[in-house]
């Protein structure tokens, strides 16, 4: 088209020229007057013709022009519908982790009370055939000349292995920035175990086997996504302090130092050895390196509540007196360098009570009637009922301090930790739950002849060492010791078997970590062995009882002496 433009134009140019040399040239008396004026008006129509030619010239470059315009707008509002879209749905950014895992694991000499025993606790009291009928210091003293007459009989022992289960765990990570003071994160997650999506689970004396709020999602309970965490976090900076505050359901499932098996970054603010619980609550974070030169120094104060007494529960109708369960504590970071960190965990935990609000199928019901006989009930059909706390049993202190560095720049990238524990109980009454309150159960403690309860202190520690081996494998080894009084807060560790870090006894674990695609998607091999020396691990109620020195009225419920586990998993993480 402009070739074009540019030919009529140098036509135009070149015949008007002609025509005006010729006409100088030639002298004017050679024309005659009439030959003049048919040359003028020849010039005049020439002139139109041309006039006409420019005008299609220009129309056809307008036309050419608004084709363009056309193309080009169409072009960037496809651009700017893209990026209104990309805009919107970017608001929340979703990350996606997907595990499934197979499980071999061996039970070796389980202990549980006879059947007659068992059945003795719905026997007629006014029969003499058992308890059923009787008052709690009737069936107290039955109870004590059963065992002055030797006649308890000793345990029943037996092994039993689960050769293959399978689980399947997905987690929806959700991440939004609103600026640089304000964001959100959550995850979504379901966890179910292969063929089964109850979601409740028979009791065995195992917390695992309740559903309760704090393990929705860190224990298999089917196949329905739980909202595992959904917080905000507020940031803003006083001088020289960043200060961070924040109010949700907590990232408070594993914590340090689980991501060295877990082969990813920290999962959770608090330390693992002491909380790995989902709650809800709030925290608020001071960022103290600059103004005392320490790197990666921090202090974080923490608030949750763990159980609502008057919500929902059968003692928020009733003259009972119940308090709400919270707990309060900090998280001072006292060194970290990206290669060493030392971290100090301190949690206080107040009316902590019998137990929390949760789902569960009890092999029997107890209750109490209101002139104080006991009534016992064999659960035969299998109904799933609520559990919910009766008493405030006292109050718990918790306190961890994690050691972890990185010998990169020494020998090798090779990982170390070392986290000693400690825990402290103090009881304030003996549960009112009447199977407990006939046993005398209170926090870790039964009552003497007095009603007196004690308090006690336990001890925990864990260790481990992570290597570096051929095609970026990691080979990871782990120990862990409870004592007989050790008590924590993480009945959300995964794990079938109950949470190793509450272990009264020792566990040992080796992993292999192989990545297929860097920790986008890996596989890990493992095998674990649980050694309890004491009842009751992660349990608050009742005095621990040495394995060796059980009676059948210690294992009313089984109790378990040794497991070995083998696992193999692949994890897709993006």
């Amino acid at each position: 088209m402009k070739k074009f433009l540019r030919k009529g134009a140098k036509m135009r140019a070149l015949l008007v020229g002609g025509i005006s040399l010729l006409f100088l040239l030639s002298p004017l008396h050679v024309f005659a007057d009439s030959e003049i004026d048919a040359l003028k008006s020849q010039l005049n129509k020439m002139s139109e013709m041309m006039q006409q030619l420019q005008q299609k010239i220009e129309n056809l470059e307008k036309a050419k022009a608004s084709e363009v315009t056309k193309a080009e707008v169409k072009e960037l509002d496809k651009r700017l519908n893209k990026a209104e879209l990309h805009t919107a749905t970017d608001k929340i950014s979703f990350g996606v982790e997907l595990r499934t895992r197979g499980d071999s694991i061996h039970y070796d000499g389980i202990q549980v009370a006879p059947r007659a025993l068992v059945n003795s606790f719905f026997g007629d009291y006014s029969q003499g055939q058992g308890f059923n009928g009787a008052t709690i210091p009737q069936a107290r003293q039955m109870m004590q000349q059963m065992a002055m007459a030797g006649m308890i009989p000793p345990t029943e022992t037996y092994d039993h292995d689960n050769d293959f289960i399978f689980t399947n765990r997905l987690r929806l990570d959700m991440k939004a920035k609103v600026n640089n003071h304000l964001s959100f994160a959550g995850r979504l997650a379901m966890y179910k175990v292969f063929g089964d999506s109850s979601g409740v689970l028979n009791y065995n004396g195992n917390m695992g086997t309740v559903a309760l709020d704090g393990n929705t999602t860190s224990i298999p309970h089917g196949d329905i996504l739980h909202v595992e965490r959904a917080y905000f976090n507020y940031r803003q900076n006083a001088g020289e302090v960043p200060i961070n505050f924040s109010l949700g359901r907590r990232p408070a499932t594993e914590g340090a130092p689980l991501e060295y098996r877990n082969y990813s970054l920290v999962g959770g603010s608090p330390i693992a050895t002491i909380i790995n619980w989902q709650f809800d609550g709030a925290s608020l974070n001071f960022g103290l390196e600059d103004v005392t030169t320490i790197p990666g120094a921090a202090f974080k104060l923490c608030y949750g509540v763990g159980f609502e007494a008057d919500y929902g529960n059968y003692v928020a109708n009733t003259t009972s007196s119940l308090d709400d369960v919270s707990f309060g504590g900090f998280i001072a970071t006292l060194f970290d360098n990206d290669a060493t960190s030392v971290t100090m965990n301190y949690a206080h935990a107040w009316n902590l009570s019998d137990g929390f609000t949760g789902t569960l199928v009890m092999p029997f019901s107890a209750t109490q009637n209101p002139d104080g006989t006991l009534n016992f009930q064999p659960n035969t059909g299998g109904y799933i009922s609520r559990m919910e706390p009766m008493t405030n049993i006292g109050d718990l202190d918790l306190l961890t301090v994690l050691v972890s560095t990185n010998l990169y720049d020494y020998l090798a990238d090779i990982d170390l930790f070392f986290a000693p524990s400690w825990s402290h109980t103090d009881p304030s009454g003996v549960s009112q739950q009447p199977f407990y309150k006939l046993m005398g159960q209170g926090l870790l403690s039964n009552a003497d002849a007095n009603g007196k309860l004690e308090s006690h202190d336990g001890y925990m520690i864990y260790a481990g060492a992570r290597f570096p081996m051929p095609a970026d494998a990691k080979l990871g080894i782990e120990y862990n010791w409870g004592s007989e009084y050790w008590f924590n807060m993480t009945g959300a560790e995964d794990s079938l078997i109950g949470g190793k870090l509450a272990t009264r006894g020792q566990v040992f674990e080796a992993y292999y970590i192989q990545p297929i695609y860097g920790q986008n998607f890996f596989v890990t091999l493992g095998g674990q062995y649980y050694d309890y020396e004491y009842t009751g691990s992660g349990n608050p109620l009742g005095a621990p009882v040495e394995i060796s020195k059980l009676t059948s009225m210690d294992a009313v419920f089984p109790v378990v002496d040794e497991v070995w586990n083998a696992y193999l998993s692949f994890t897709l993480r993006y």
